[in-house]
């Protein structure tokens, strides 16, 4: 059980702190291709049983912000046994920036039974009101940037 908690959070913390630049606006042709192959295969990766598996795909789909994934992600960020898979679809929700997925994470970040997927939520959540607050307020960038979270 140890071990099995050491690899999520292991997993969860490779996750977060690589950072892929993943833009469909971005991509050559070729990739806009297979794109759909790629979000389809993300999908499928998302129903597996495989622990690692799900939460890799949960993390990706956020970084594509794939709006079909919103549905499933938020089915995980609700019902999953793994509290490592519910926090990365609460980061991936939040990335997405669907207005129902931000709203969910909201909520999770007040009412799951998990006190660790609770505060993470609430930081992914806080994050997002600052990020949209500084983009309608730029002028406010250097008086807001001691705030952390």
């Amino acid at each position: 059980m140890k071990a099995s908690k050491l690899i999520s959070i292991i997993l969860i913390s490779v996750l977060l702190l690589s950072s892929t630049a993943i833009a469909k606006d971005e991509l050559d042709p070729a990739v806009k291709a297979k794109y759909k192959t790629i979000e389809a295969n993300l999908l499928i990766g998302l129903k597996s049983d495989n622990e690692g598996l799900r939460t890799s795909c949960a993390y990706y789909l956020g970084e594509y912000k794939s709006e079909k994934a919103v549905l499933y992600l938020m089915k995980i960020l609700r019902d999953d046994e793994c509290y490592a898979a519910r926090i990365v679809a609460a980061l991936s929700l939040i990335k997405i920036g669907n207005r129902q997925a931000v709203y969910m994470v909201q909520r999770t970040s007040l009412f799951n039974e998990y006190e660790g997927v609770r505060k993470m939520s609430e930081k992914f959540y806080l994050s997002h009101l600052m990020k949209k607050y500084l983009e309608e307020h730029p002028e406010k960038t250097n008086e807001l940037s001691y705030v952390k979270f």
